[in-house]
């Protein structure tokens, strides 16, 4: 007797430009607080909890339904790098403790690290998401150096880089959505290896 084999379409909506947007739009409101242009403020740590944090999680969930790890892990981790983000940098006002800076630089290399491990998983995608991993790479070893110094150009420098890499995101955000909805290629995001 023959098994009978169907195949399941999965007919779900892409959840990448919810990801990439969350993270997009609340990596250049941090970096342009970061480049100086305003304080940090509940704007940003509202984005880094809701936007950032919770819609990213909600989108590696729906990653993992479609059986994308990549996808699955880096949406996932990230939301819960805005959600942990936003936890340093409230939680020692409510509990009247103190970041250490060590601790902080250490937090943002390992971020860096795993970033880097991730952005060899993108050598295999679009140039797009190679180019959202590295900068983010290099944001992520940035921040430690801006920690560790304190050097308020290096911290400039830093948000500046930032907001290319949150732009770098947004973009090929908008460039999925757009593609799809128009059948056709309206905002390049580079060939798939």
């Amino acid at each position: 007797m023959s098994e009978e084999k169907r195949k399941i379409l999965d007919t779900t909506a892409n959840p990448a430009p919810l990801g990439l947007a969350a993270f997009g739009m609340t990596t250049v409101l941090l970096n342009l607080h970061n480049a100086g242009l305003f304080n940090l403020g509940t704007m940003i740590l509202g984005m880094g909890i809701f936007y950032g944090g919770i819609a990213q999680v909600i989108a590696g969930i729906m990653e993992w339904k479609k059986g994308n790890t990549f996808g699955t892990i880096a949406f996932t981790s990230y939301g819960l790098f805005w959600l942990s983000l936003v936890a340093l940098l409230v939680m020692p006002k409510e509990m009247g403790a103190k970041n250490d800076n060590a601790a902080i630089v250490a937090y943002f290399i390992m971020w860096g690290v795993f970033t880097l491990c991730l952005f060899f998983g993108t050598l295999k995608a679009t140039r797009a998401m190679q180019f959202i991993f590295a900068s983010l790479t290099v944001l992520f070893f940035m921040l430690a150096i801006s920690t560790i110094t304190g050097n308020a150009v290096i911290t400039t420098i830093t948000g500046i880089e930032g907001v290319i890499c949150g732009l770098s995101s947004i973009y090929t955000a908008a460039a999925l959505v757009l593609n799809e909805v128009f059948g056709k290629v309206v905002l390049p995001v580079g060939p798939v290896k």
